[in-house]
């Protein structure tokens, strides 16, 4: 039975993946499911959303409204291209302009698009219909400027700070677009702005300019065909790329021949893989008709950077269809979750003002124009909404950012988007860049292991003795060619083979194959002036000229081993590599083959030929999993790479084997045989090539270590224990994203590892997430295509199993999949994400994200231009996060709660006067009052609580669990909010009812005294609110009392009942008077000390987590 139930979900998968079966097959038979047939899902979301789908479908409007979104949404289909070179006239499709647009407005809809951006807040919108409905007579109650005023500022300051940012952006695109390009014509160059460039255009890119538009390379100055490329803006990484010219171009004597044959270039239609590409160059006018196939290796992708020589190129797609910005998202306004809560909040008081005026038209009884009162109540109440709300956290968000900018802790840091520091404070996901981000990007050769004896760093000494001595056993040859180092000991295996071979000469034939089995190239910068073409003659090959190119750092740092042991690569072009021994001689290999290493294969192979002795050998390289089957047995490697990957090393197994001329030929007619095969060409390419991958002769393992930045261990365990989870996502090897999780301590010594296997179907994912869902407590490593496959059909699965992981890491990642990966967590956890990467591969991640950082690093400064913060350092993160963030969050908090409590309180004492005096809709405060309390008498007070800390920064980063608190948003809540709503209500009540009380006889005075008792109160109110004083906070609360004090003897006639001014009554001599200071102060304290009574208990009995440290 349990047979039968296991081999169910196989006989499902045999049917060509059947659609409709998997729909409704559960996700995971659980071990329980087997007796009783239930499982963790009944069915999978994407079945209970077709059957929603069916029932839509017989609605009809609904599928009108799609078809009309889609219409309106329709986007220019992108399509496969004819490029007929240096014809753009020829081109039936009219392609995008090959310009750079960074902007959110234009000029005309920069003033709406602003205002929209505004009033969307119900905030801003509510102020603007309150304003407005002071020009109707009979509703206006004060004065136009009290509410004109502030609503003006607020939109001036964001306007001034919009416009600074577009003209930022404006100059930087103006820049890059009128950057000048050679372009070729039949009448010979002329000069051309990179945003005029057309499909089709031949364009002269020099060295070290950028390539402005996706093109097909041509020609090439250097003479081997090829060039170098720096791709870091592209995809990250920052080793150089070599590129190859078409042949048939490459091979014309003159570049004005481009001109004179009749040729095109198929290319597919415009998409996002930056790592491939399919097409056709076809000339037409050569009998027979040339045709060769264009791959990745012959494009020069817009945004890269021609590092060698100089390259001619026809551009294929321009503007937006280039790859660089297929993989670039548009910028969004970035709303903190802080500032979305205010709203909600603002909501619910509006809510509150309105049932509070109908309450005060329903005791009228409804009587006269109520509807008219009705409004005039809701106008009277608005300060409920105070407008300084925003006024204030926009200044505080100011503040935030300029402590960050000046905090010498963390020197270099720059705020880019000053309207989320809060969002600092609540994160839950950090997901990372590796290349860069966490290491260094500098790789260092560590390790060298050969069975029986390892060498690391205090032994090189030994290996390059070794290496010395096996080169001077051979003399030197008159004709310059020098024989193997190895003969000596070659002659006695000859005969007997069993003999064991000397330590020495495996060390030398170890070194020999990490010398040859590459694919780095020998640079040589040319010191001649003004001549960039300089001649062989007139460079210099000196040793300290040279400086080596691959497509892999790993490469560099194990050819540089090599020329610090004795063995210097010199000179490398398609067909041959040069060795320079020792005691200077010069070994010549021809390149025979190269397999270059592929994801899928994990190895890379080249055979060479000795131009000395004619011997053919075959030397591997690759991972240890690709390389542990190749191999002759032994009893040593799986061991040996398992204790490298623990300290963190990079391995790579190499091998070789010594082929006869014959079986070359065998082998190189099979392989030029499979090449030129139509169908199924790659897999009949590697079949070829297996056969000679059998018993290969295990030379060493070696080990390189690829160094972290500083304290990227004690960082990242900071935030894991502030119970940040942290994914990486890299577009690395799986094997050294691993590698670098283990060493950078992103996953614990005592966690397990749990590799997604590489799925390409729905069935292999349902297995593979069925496998995944048994595991417990461990780090998940899956490749970009897998999780690609993943995502398509089990999305919402998927993704509840990785975020139950205490580490992710995503290897292979295109720079989309980064983006969409940021996306997904923000859609299914609603919790905070923050993206933090270095390159340009990384912007599109920065962007999606709640918080972008940017880091300046090797990789140039895109990353940290696009970000919200950019720092110079990873170890700075913990910092941020942790002081800044906290800080910026719980002040922000506290002032939104207060200055929202410094309405309500005023509305309360509003709401009282109005029921005294018959429910009429007259102000108790006039305009001056009105507007000097929100602004001269309390201002500084309450913006003071933007110092205010909870516990010093040397607490926040010694406990980072305190983090963990915040992530729960407690510090502003509907709780805390109801509570400050009391306080309000009960000091309002007290100040106007004791007011009344106390003051029956002078009656007239009772606004002087209730404004009077009011201003003390929010004084004594910030003081009970601050938990750590600071001088200016002491300085601010004398200073607004002192101001207040000062101002009386001008207010007089404010001091008036609603429209009748009392001026006459407010005599300064009352003012001094015992009974107006006594009876003052009893209302003050009323209003106040219970307050402070209550917060004194409640420290004692039940303190907060940070109380307990700070004590």
């Amino acid at each position: 039975c349990v047979w039968s139930v296991l081999l169910y979900p196989l006989q499902e998968f045999s049917l060509e993946d059947d659609p409709s079966n998997l729909d409704e097959m559960p996700l995971m038979m659980s071990e329980e499911g087997f007796e009783n047939d239930e499982s963790d899902y009944q069915t999978l979301p994407r079945a209970r959303a077709n059957h929603r789908q069916k029932g839509l479908e017989l609605l009809p409007s609904s599928s009108c409204c799609d078809c009309l979104a889609r219409c309106c949404r329709r986007k220019k289909e992108l399509k496969a291209r004819t490029v007929w070179l240096g014809a753009p006239e020829k081109c039936e499709e009219k392609y995008p302009k090959n310009g750079i647009k960074n902007q959110k407005y234009n000029i005309i809809t920069f003033v709406p698009g602003v205002l929209y951006q505004q009033f969307k807040f119900f905030l801003n919108l509510y102020f603007l219909v309150v304003a407005c409905s002071q020009f109707v007579p009979s509703l206006k109650i004060g004065y136009l400027y009290t509410y004109w005023a502030p609503l003006a500022f607020v939109l001036a300051v964001t306007m001034v700070r919009e416009a600074v940012d577009e003209v930022r952006r404006y100059r930087r695109d103006k820049e890059m677009n009128s950057q000048l390009y050679s372009k070729l014509t039949v009448r010979g160059k002329v000069q051309v702005k990179s945003s005029d460039i057309q499909v089709g255009d031949l364009i002269i890119v020099e060295k070290n300019q950028r390539i402005p538009a996706d093109m097909i390379f041509l020609r090439t100055s250097e003479k081997n065909g090829a060039c170098f490329i720096r791709t870091d803006q592209l995809d990250g990484e920052t080793d150089w790329k070599l590129k190859v010219a078409v042949g048939c171009t490459q091979r014309l004597p003159a570049v004005g021949d481009l001109f004179s044959i009749k040729a095109f270039v198929y290319a597919q239609k415009p998409q996002l893989d930056i790592h491939s590409f399919e097409g056709n160059f076809t000339r037409e006018d050569a009998d027979p008709q040339i045709h060769e196939s264009l791959s990745i290796e012959n494009t020069l992708w817009a945004s890269t950077v021609v590092a060698s020589g100089t390259v001619i190129g026809v551009v294929i797609y321009t503007g937006k269809e280039t790859r660089s910005v297929l993989n670039t998202s548009s910028a969004k306004n970035k709303v903190g979750l802080l500032d979305l809560e205010l709203n909600r909040l603002t909501k619910a008081l509006f809510l509150a003002q309105v049932v509070l005026s109908i309450v005060m038209v329903a005791l009228q009884g409804f009587s006269g124009p109520w509807f008219r009162n009705l409004f005039r109540f809701v106008v009277l109440f608005s300060y409920i909404i105070p407008i300084s709300l925003r006024v204030n956290l926009d200044m505080g968000k100011a503040a935030y950012g300029w402590m960050i900018t000046k905090d010498e802790n963390i020197p270099g840091t720059v705020v880019r988007t000053s309207t989320i520091p809060e969002e600092l404070g609540r994160l839950v996901y950090l997901l990372t860049d590796k290349t860069g981000t966490l290491t260094q990007n500098e790789m260092i050769f560590k390790r060298l292991h050969l069975g029986t004896v390892s060498y690391g760093t205090d032994t090189m000494d030994e290996i390059q003795s070794h290496i010395i001595q096996s080169y001077a056993l051979v003399p030197p040859q008159p004709s310059g060619g020098s024989t193997s180092g190895a003969t000596p000991s070659r002659k006695p295996q000859s005969s007997a083979p069993k003999v064991r071979k000397s330590v020495s000469s495996r060390i030398h034939e170890a070194v020999k194959a990490i010398a040859l089995c590459h694919n780095v190239t020998p640079v040589y910068e040319s010191h001649v002036n003004g001549e960039p073409e300089a001649t062989e003659a007139d460079q210099d090959f000196s040793d300290d000229n040279r400086t080596y190119q691959a497509s892999s750092p790993d490469e560099v740092a194990l050819v540089l081993w090599t020329e610090s042991v004795g063995l210097t690569l010199v000179n490398r072009d398609l067909g041959s590599l040069q060795l320079k021994t020792p005691s200077g001689q010069i070994l010549s290999f021809h390149i025979l083959q190269i397999f270059p290493f592929t994801s899928e294969s994990k190895r890379m192979g080249i055979i060479v030929r000795e131009e000395s002795t004619g011997d053919i050998t075959f030397y591997m390289k690759g991972a240890d999993v690709a390389m542990a089957s190749i191999v002759q047995y032994n009893d040593w490697l799986e061991e040996e790479c398992g204790n490298m990957a623990r300290e963190g090393l990079r391995t790579l197994v190499v091998a070789k084997k010594s082929l006869s001329e014959e079986q070359y030929q065998d082998f190189e007619n099979r392989y030029n045989q499979a090449k030129l095969s139509i169908h199924d060409r790659s897999l009949k390419v590697a079949a070829a090539v297996e056969s000679l991958e059998r018993e290969l002769e295990l030379l060493c393992l070696t080990g390189v270590e690829d160094q972290l930045q500083a304290d990227v261990r004690p960082t990242l365990e900071l935030l894991r224990n502030a119970g940040i989870k942290i994914w990486m996502l890299t577009g690395d090897k799986l094997e050294t994203a691993t590698c670098i999780a283990k060493s950078s301590h992103l996953v614990s010594r005592n966690q397990d590892i749990h590799v997604f296997k590489p799925v390409s179907n729905r069935g292999e994912a349902h297995l593979e997430l069925n496998a995944f869902r048994r595991k417990h407590d461990c780090a998940l490593v899956i490749s970009g295509d897998s999780l690609e496959v993943c995502l398509r059909y089990y999305e919402h699965e998927f993704v509840e199993l990785a975020c139950q992981c205490p580490a992710v890491v995503c290897c292979r990642c295109s720079p989309t999949q980064k983006a969409q990966i940021v996306k997904l967590l923000q859609q299914h956890t609603d919790n905070r994400t923050c993206a933090i990467g270095d390159g340009g591969n990384d912007v599109s991640m920065i962007q999606a994200a709640d918080c972008g950082i940017g880091i300046e690093g090797k990789e140039g400064k895109q990353a940290s231009l696009a970000a919200d913060f950019s720092i110079t350092q990873f170890k700075h993160i913990g910092r941020l996060l942790m002081v800044h963030g906290r800080n910026s969050y719980k002040r922000s908090a506290a002032l939104g709660q207060f200055v929202m409590h410094r309405g309500m309180i005023i509305s309360t004492m509003q709401a009282v006067f109005s029921s005294i005096f018959y429910f009429a809709s007259v102000p108790l405060y006039q305009g001056f009052l009105m507007v000097g309390y929100a602004t001269i008498y309390t201002m500084f007070p309450v913006f003071s609580l933007v110092l205010d800390q909870d516990v010093k920064p040397e607490m926040a980063l010694l406990y980072p669990e305190l983090y963990k608190d915040l992530t729960k948003g407690r510090s502003l809540s509907f709780k805390t909010f109801l509570i400050w709503v009391l306080i309000s209500v009960y000091q309002g009540g007290i100040l106007m009812y004791g007011g009344l009380v106390l003051f029956e006889s002078e009656f007239v005075h009772v606004v002087a005294i209730s404004f009077t008792a009011l201003i003390l109160t929010e004084l004594l109110m910030v003081a009970l609110t601050i938990r750590t004083w600071h001088w200016l906070m002491v300085l601010a609360e004398f200073f607004s009392l002192g101001i207040y004090l000062a101002s009386l003897a001008f207010l007089n006639e404010y001091f008036g009942i609603g429209r009748v001014s009392f001026g006459a009554f407010l005599d300064l001599s009352y003012i001094t008077t015992w009974p107006f200071l006594w009876k003052v102060s009893a209302i003050t304290l009323v209003s106040c000390l219970p307050l402070y009574i209550i917060k004194y208990l409640k420290r004692k009995f039940s303190p907060p987590s940070y109380s307990k440290l700070s004590s």
